[in-house]
């Protein structure tokens, strides 16, 4: 990544000036939160592609309603067995590559 002016020449550059280098307790704790929020999107996008409603989606995976709407706004983390439990309630599978 560069700017016009070429003062900024990569994203992780950018990353270790805001939250400090690979392997510091801030940088971890970022990590941490970017995880979080990737995993309620997945969540979120998944459930829009899927045509179905967050109540839907609880009754599918046998969770509260309330519980998948905290996921998607990220203001809960789901455990694996959780996420691996709505996302096979919308038709999809996790794949490890």
């Amino acid at each position: 990544m560069s700017t016009k002016n070429d003062k900024i020449r990569s994203y992780s550059a950018v990353l270790d000036k805001k939250y400090g280098k690979e392997g510091t307790p801030e940088r971890r704790q970022f990590d941490i939160e970017s995880f979080e929020f990737y995993a309620s999107q997945i969540i979120l996008q998944s459930r829009k592609e899927a045509k179905i409603t967050q109540r839907e989606l609880a009754e599918k995976a046998n969770i509260d309603k309330s519980y998948v709407s905290r996921i998607e706004r990220g203001t809960v983390q789901p455990t694996l067995t959780t996420f691996l439990r709505l996302i096979n309630a919308m038709g999809k599978s996790l794949e490890i590559i």
